[in-house]
């Protein structure tokens, strides 16, 4: 069986990464079940077409049916146990390369997300009954986590054998290495810029994650299932920036990820509510794939910014993530009803301008592995 081989293979790692190697078959296995999650809860906005339908809904209000809120915050409460919890093992098996662990981290979960408007338009025909036909996906991984959290136990049991007396020593093998300290003042101000900056993130995504399909389908006539298919085109660029930040993070330095992935974005948005169909694709992969690298650099400059609180500055920012990303969906489909969608999209334009609030963040040094990877022993 597939579960029986994946749950061999992780036990196996357990005792891996107790020299501070990277273990990549955890964070791998932590990244798919990122993607599992992330299908499932992607699921919710790429049906919005279908639940419209059914429900004879508007962009901004649901009406009265009490059972779909219900699904969905289930979903949203499932999610929101998963992620700090993950990002904190993903940094556990990154043996130093906090980047690259978020990075790889993130980028199941944004795959999750592209694959969700591909799923929900095999489910399309069949109509709002076929959904619950994902609910295997959710089982899925819910083996693989049983499976993990294993590898976590035996991991976490090593660590406290080897620092019984020694708590502080203990937080910070889980921390970024060592960085200049600031003041509390000082944290709370480049938090209170992080926050801003992904208010910019999240708010854009929201404008083309809950409402690019309704924006194609009212602007361009296309039907539910191509732009659905554009929906995914756009998530897949979002993927596959999510993967880039954190490894360029790590040789580079995050400060400069996230000056490129959010203003560098402004030029590109301010087009877009200007172009035809097929520049409207060309532009939507690339601000997707430009702004979703900021997210991972974003993450793990907060935790290098406050070591030792991993498990706290992931809840927050995955929290953030998660309220910032709904009420913009919300704010934005009534927006959208008060208004149009072009109109929206013409606002949200401006949004990445606020990375010029970037400058006012203290450099941090580039994080790198304590530890080389056999590969790059030579160096």
């Amino acid at each position: 069986m597939a579960s029986d081989t994946n749950l061999t293979a992780i036990q196996a790692a357990a005792p891996a990464n107790t020299g501070g190697k990277t273990v990549f078959k955890i964070l791998l296995a932590i990244s798919f079940c990122h993607l599992l999650n992330d299908t499932v809860q992607s699921l919710i906005p790429a049906i919005y077409p279908i639940l419209r339908t059914s429900f004879h809904l508007n962009l901004g209000q649901i009406g009265s049916f009490g059972t779909i809120l219900v699904a969905a915050a289930l979903v949203g409460i499932g999610s929101a146990v998963f992620h700090p919890e993950s990002s904190r093992v993903a940094r556990m098996a990154s043996g130093g390369q906090h980047g690259m662990a978020q990075s790889l981290f993130q980028v199941g979960g944004n795959a999750g997300t592209a694959l969700g408007p591909s799923l929900a338009a095999l489910a399309l025909p069949k109509g709002q009954s076929s959904i619950a036909w994902y609910s295997l996906v959710a089982l899925l991984g819910m083996v693989l986590l049983t499976n993990i959290g294993t590898w976590l136990s035996q991991h976490r049991s090593y660590r406290v054998k080897s620092f019984p007396n020694d708590p502080a020593r203990l937080a910070s093998q889980e921390s970024a290495h060592p960085h200049q300290t600031f003041s509390a003042r000082k944290v709370a101000f480049c938090l209170a810029i992080l926050v801003a900056l992904m208010f910019s993130k999240f708010f854009y995504l929201a404008s083309l994650i809950s409402y690019y399909t309704f924006y194609l389908m009212n602007r361009f006539h296309l039907s539910v299932h191509d732009a659905q298919l554009h929906l995914s085109l756009f998530l897949g660029a979002v993927a596959a920036g999510t993967f880039i930040g954190g490894p360029v993070g790590d040789k580079i330095g995050r400060k400069f990820v996230i000056w490129c992935s959010i203003l560098g974005v402004l030029p590109f948005t301010l087009v877009l509510p200007y172009a035809n169909l097929l520049w409207t694709t060309i532009l939507s992969v690339v601000i997707g794939f430009i702004l979703a690298s900021a997210f991972s650099a974003i993450l793990v400059y907060a935790q290098e910014l406050m070591p030792g609180r991993v498990g706290a500055v992931s809840g927050l920012f995955f929290g953030f993530a998660f309220g910032l990303g709904g009420v913009g969906a919300a704010l934005l489909g009534k927006l959208a009803d008060l208004t149009d969608l072009n109109f929206v999209y013409h606002v949200c334009s401006f949004l990445p301008a606020i990375g010029i609030l970037t400058a006012f963040l203290p450099n941090l040094d580039p994080a790198k592995p304590r530890i080389p990877t056999p590969a790059k022993s030579t160096v």
